[in-house]
């Protein structure tokens, strides 16, 4: 069985994009306080929490794909590379990124936006180390429902890949969800905008040095 501190670590990544501003709750604040109305806030939840589980889905599927087909190591040490480049590319460029939704986005803007959103913050990234050490556990989970006898084909372990992937954007998103939720509603209900006047902190600071971090970790353990 897999880890129970993978799942937490993955539900605590979800948590810690949650909290990011930039991943969805600051969106949905300036659209409740817009709008005027609570109904708003959680009516913006369900696009960006979708849009951002494409993001990721979209990232675990390429890498599935490159597990079928590639030589052992090279997925870990592509996952690796991909890691540091992009968290360097985060530290150098990724502030100016600027991704422009009307405010009175749809539910297909806001998921267009979380999308971009995500898919330019790395987001989907940082689940690939989490994702490789289930693989393995999840592959001999079909291999046992495949019955007494049963060998570990390609397709034995491609079912086990694809439902590790899904498990793994299915609790991240629920936990980013999550938090998302209580961060806007908090913020709409009793703190306002006006937090961001008071202090911030550079959450792209931090996503970066994470990206680089368990890359070089990836290299150093693998």
């Amino acid at each position: 069985m897999t880890d129970i501190w993978q799942w937490l670590a993955l539900a605590g990544l979800g948590a810690f994009h949650g909290v990011n501003p930039a991943m969805g709750w600051l969106f949905a604040v300036a659209l409740g306080l817009q709008e005027g109305r609570r109904g708003a806030v959680m009516k913006a939840l369900p696009p960006i929490a979708l849009g951002h589980a494409l993001s990721v889905l979209l990232v675990v599927a390429g890498f599935g794909m490159l597990q079928l087909v590639a030589a052992p190591g090279l997925p870990e040490g592509a996952a690796a590379g991909a890691l540091i480049g992009f968290g360097v590319w985060r530290l150098v460029r990724g502030y100016r990124h600027r991704v422009r939704v009307g405010m009175r986005a749809g539910f297909a803007g806001l998921a267009l936006w979380s999308f971009l959103m995500a898919s330019a913050h790395g987001a989907g990234l940082m689940v690939l180390p989490l994702l490789l050490g289930m693989l393995a556990p999840a592959q001999m989970l079909a291999l046992s429902l495949c019955g007494p006898g049963a060998a570990m084909t390609g397709t034995v372990a491609a079912l086990g890949s694809l439902a590790a992937g899904l498990a793994v954007v299915l609790v991240h998103m629920a936990a980013m969800l999550a938090v998302i939720a209580a961060v806007a509603l908090v913020v709409f209900d009793t703190v306002g905008l006006g937090i961001l006047r008071r202090g911030w902190v550079n959450f792209d600071l931090l996503w970066a040095g994470a990206l680089i971090g368990t890359g070089a970790a990836i290299l150093l353990l693998g």
